[in-house]
């Protein structure tokens, strides 16, 4: 074949031939049954179209955030519609169709790319991108066809198509190493597909500059090896895109079991979640901190429960900011929080209850002139260590014992299940 090595060629027609086949014989197939190559473009815009429908209907049922569902369904819709019009232009070569074709390539390569961008969180614009693209392509088509001739114009696709792919591929192995970790084995796989893909231009790239239009030749090897293999990514990436969606809808929902609606810390499933997943370190321990908002009741009555569930908010974010990195915080129910301090020693779950405890006395909870008197104070009380999901509930009555002695005996203030008293006297010990 011009413009490809022996090597590569069969390197290429060996991927697609069934294990025990002659390629010789399968080579011949391929020349003797053109419209073979026809065959597999017109089951692609089957499987395009097909896929369309699908990933529009998803995106309809996802509501509100569609996770690029609906901008993958207009890139299928494009890249079908392109090779429907090849279908129907015929030889390559100049019209008016041939151009409209290759815009929508294009076009659908763009889509593609927002899509991906909005499924990882990335709000991207697409209906301006795509009008300036589809413009400012098919103006430099007539450009280039009218100074350069017909097979310019296929090697502008050509390349242009080459250079997105590889820009695709860099992206997704950037993505492996930061906003993809958690699909780290289905990014890799999507960048392997689409390097093949890349591969398969350059190819056709490097072909149309050495015979021109011949590389095109629908009786050809290299057609059939690349409409099997863009048949095969018709088959394999779309599914793959509605399992990444179903992965993310399912994390989600544990998530949203693991969590607080009101607060977004965990809750009391999600806390034992991850305490199980900290104590399969061994040697592993914890501490409990149990606090309690003081006279929260009165909040309620005075300022509704609108502005009780704001403290609540205030609370756990004054938690946030107070505990350590690994710590884990729980809004086990109503006005109670727990925070675990893994790995901490007596003093240092002392310094995270204090720091906890004086961040929300000195928080404003709510702004205006109405909530100029709303301040909000706690009680906590702390557990002797655990080193096991099982040891929490014995913890929990540690802290319950040390948290009752402290609200009967003035509130706001800090006890140890050991029986001090008063946060100044251990903040003393500690020291």
């Amino acid at each position: 074949m011009p413009g490809i090595s022996g090597s590569v060629a069969s390197s290429c027609l060996a991927s697609v031939v069934p294990h025990g086949v002659d390629q010789r014989a399968f080579a011949c197939l391929f020349v003797e049954h053109p419209m073979i190559a026809t065959l597999l473009v017109g089951m692609l815009c089957v499987y395009l179209l097909s896929f369309t429908v699908m990933f529009l209907l998803i995106s309809r049922r996802l509501q509100d955030e569609k996770m690029g569902m609906d901008v993958f369904g207009v890139g299928n819709l494009m890249l079908g519609g392109a090779y429907v019009l090849q279908l129907m232009e015929g030889a390559p070569g100049w019209s008016w169709l041939s151009m409209v074709n290759h815009t929508l390539t294009l076009c659908s390569l763009l889509a593609y790319c927002v899509g991906g961008a909005r499924f990882f969180g990335r709000s991207t614009p697409l209906a301006m991108p795509l009008l300036y693209l589809a413009v400012g392509y098919s103006l430099l088509q007539i450009l280039v066809n009218w100074t350069l001739g017909p097979v310019a114009r296929y090697v502008l696709l050509a390349g242009t198509c080459a250079v997105s792919f590889v820009g695709m591929v860099a992206v997704l192995l950037y993505g492996v190493r930061s906003f993809a970790r958690d699909l780290r084995g289905e990014v890799l796989l999507f960048a392997g597909l689409i390097s093949g893909i890349c591969v398969l231009n350059v190819i056709k790239l490097s072909k149309l500059l050495s015979g021109g239009f011949e590389a095109l030749s629908m009786d050809g090897q290299f057609s059939m090896i690349f409409y099997v293999y863009m048949c095969s990514l018709a088959t394999i990436l779309p599914p793959s895109i509605v399992w990444l969606v179903l992965r993310r809808l399912t994390d989600r929902l544990r998530g949203i079991a693991a969590h607080d609606p009101l607060t977004q810390l965990l809750n009391r499933r999600g806390l034992g979640t991850a305490l199980d997943a900290c104590f399969r370190r061994p040697g592993t321990t914890a501490r409990l901190l149990l606090i309690d908002v003081d006279h929260f009741k009165r909040i309620n009555d005075n300022y509704g429960h609108q502005t009780g569930d704001a403290v609540l908010c205030g609370v756990a974010e004054a938690l946030r900011a107070s505990v350590r990195k690994d710590d884990l915080l729980c809004r086990l129910g109503g006005e109670e929080f727990a925070a675990i301090c893994v790995g901490a020693n007596e003093a240092s779950a002392l310094r995270v209850a204090e720091r906890v405890r004086s961040s929300i006395e000195q928080a404003v909870m709510l702004q205006g002139p109405r909530y100029e008197g709303l301040r909000c104070t706690v009680t906590i009380g702390v557990s002797d260590s655990f080193s096991s999901e099982a040891g929490l509930a014995h913890a929990m009555q540690q802290a319950d014992v040390a948290l009752y002695r402290g609200k009967h005996t003035g509130r706001n203030r800090v006890e140890q299940n050991r029986g001090q008293s008063r946060i100044n006297a251990a903040l003393d010990t500690v020291h």
